[in-house]
């Protein structure tokens, strides 16, 4: 199973992470307010339940994967992004297991959607694997999450977003929210958008950049008036992203059971 805690809503559905694609429909409920551990792991039991009582539910005991916007070193939570406060420091992943009755293993969300991007989605090379070299995933929503993925493996933890451009964080610029908070039309914000790309490229010269979050429904409005030396994509997996590789994360942690 894999779970995606956004600031607003969390998504969730049961995962084939062979094929890397959900074996049902992509689901949301609202993130309680305020997020706190206790009040989001009410929600989380409740969503695998559910889910362990449909047709085609995963084996009992298998694990489940939980992306969560914070910085996760080795199972803790270090940061808290648009959720409470009371997430720093815990130990999530023994607290969520604990809760839910099954192994819990939690990924920040970020590195979650550039996994499924790289292994699944718009990452993913012609023979089926991942891309060989550097590929970098950046989502564009309240703020701007970032993934590194070199040769199929995960750089866990770059908080790109807080990268200074012109005086301040590039996720106050360059987010989603950004634009919508500053009504910039489309061309304004896609040089914003050049700006940070362009520190980015020169910073880890990536062979891939993606680019995901729900903004990239209109990605033809603002991609194509790009100006770098790297490929620029949208992601291909769109809100499933971050479920998917929530879900390969607690499958690459766990063996699977039989």
């Amino acid at each position: 199973m894999g779970i995606d805690v956004g600031s607003a809503s969390i998504t969730y559905a049961v995962v084939d992470t062979a094929a890397g694609r959900t074996t049902g429909p992509v689901r949301k409920v609202p993130t309680p307010d305020p997020a706190s551990p206790v009040a989001v792991a009410e929600v989380l039991w409740a969503l695998v339940e559910a889910l362990s009582a449909e047709p085609r539910a995963p084996h009992p005991e298998a694990s489940v994967g939980v992306a969560l916007p914070a910085i996760i070193r080795h199972g803790v939570a270090r940061s808290a992004a648009h959720i409470d406060d009371a997430w720093i420091g815990l130990d999530v992943g023994r607290f969520l297991t604990d809760r839910l009755g099954r192994a819990v293993h939690v990924i920040n969300d970020a590195d979650a959607a550039g996994l499924a991007e790289a292994h699944y989605g718009a990452g993913r090379g012609e023979a089926g694997r991942a891309v060989t070299g550097t590929v970098l995933v950046i989502t564009l929503g309240a703020g701007i999450g970032s993934a590194l993925i070199v040769d199929g493996r995960l750089v866990p933890n770059l908080e790109l977003g807080h990268l200074e451009i012109d005086g301040a964080a590039a996720e106050v610029l360059a987010s989603a929210a950004a634009r919508e908070r500053q009504g910039l039309d489309w061309p304004a914000y896609a040089e914003r958008l050049q700006r940070y790309l362009s520190h980015l490229e020169f910073l880890f010269s990536p062979d891939l950049i993606v680019v995901g979050g729900g903004i990239c429904v209109d990605h033809e409005q603002f991609l194509p008036r790009l100006r770098l030396g790297t490929p620029v994509v949208p992601a291909g997996l769109r809100d499933a992203a971050g479920v998917i590789g929530a879900a390969r994360h607690a499958y690459l942690a766990l063996p699977p059971l039989g």
